[in-house]
């Protein structure tokens, strides 16, 4: 008989776990080799231990559960214990992490049959922990956060952006532009109304698997730049998602999306 799993029972186990693994990821963070740009080998190692913890409290807990690869076969639907999905991303911020920076974190995000149940954004560096279960609230620890209720892009108005920006885009966005080095940092700072908008490019299903059901229950979306909404479970199988997208207030994609001009 297919076991059921109470909401409550599953979202305590992710909150412990992704703190757990945080805890791990402490041991590494700030090691960098200062006379390297970017220390893969410290990277790598982090990775692969943080990954492995991970996985092993996973099926110590859940033996039946599948755990998310870069390619997922579709074995349909199933009331099997394999029906429950989970979406390990291990890094998001690697130069910050290795640098000593804190903007960095791990994402967790629970899929039933491809529908996502909850995502969680822990940043163990400054202890904020972003969640939300999809179609309900979001919350940074215990705190409701929305996106920004702003009618109006102004000189306040802050865009997140990433590395190498102003090498794709002109813009006349009339408030700050910042990149800190972290996606899906990014699209919960936005989803806390901190910033009207994000503008990612060149991620994977796996990166933003968690980040997505924040966003959205914060009251935001992401969309593809001609406009259109960005499915995210079309790149269910690992494909990169080549289209930039842009994370904002559904109301508000327009007034940004007009800031900005591509290169050719």
């Amino acid at each position: 008989m297919p076991k059921n799993y109470d909401i409550e029972d599953l979202t305590q186990f992710a909150m412990e776990a992704i703190r757990n693994t945080g805890e791990r990821a402490l041991s590494y963070y700030g090691q960098g080799d200062s006379s390297v740009k970017f220390d893969e080998r410290l990277v790598t190692e982090a990775e692969l231990h943080l990954t492995d913890y991970f996985q092993d409290q996973l099926y110590a807990q859940f033996p039946e559960h599948q755990l998310f690869r870069n390619i997922q076969e579709d074995r349909g639907y199933t009331h099997e214990g394999k029906r429950y999905l989970w979406v390990f991303d291990t890094l998001d911020g690697v130069a910050n992490f290795q640098a000593g920076i804190p903007i960095w974190g791990i994402s967790l995000a629970l899929l039933e049959n491809s529908w996502p149940i909850f995502g969680i954004f822990y940043m163990p560096a400054t202890g904020d922990l972003f969640h939300a279960q999809a179609g309900k609230e979001a919350f940074l620890g215990k705190e409701k956060i929305s996106v920004s209720a702003q009618a109006n892009i102004n000189d306040e108005s802050l865009l997140l952006t990433y590395s190498r920006f102003h090498h794709h885009y002109r813009t006349t966005f009339p408030g700050k532009i910042r990149d800190f080095g972290c996606t899906v940092a990014h699209i919960c700072y936005v989803a806390m109304g901190r910033a009207e908008a994000a503008l990612i490019a060149k991620e994977s299903y796996q990166n933003l698997a968690a980040a997505r059901v924040i966003i959205e229950a914060a009251g935001g979306k992401s969309f593809k730049m001609d406009g259109s909404e960005l499915f995210l479970n079309e790149y269910l199988d690992g494909q990169r998602i080549d289209d930039n997208l842009l994370v904002v207030a559904s109301d508000n994609f327009s007034q940004v999306r007009n800031c900005l001009q591509e290169i050719s």
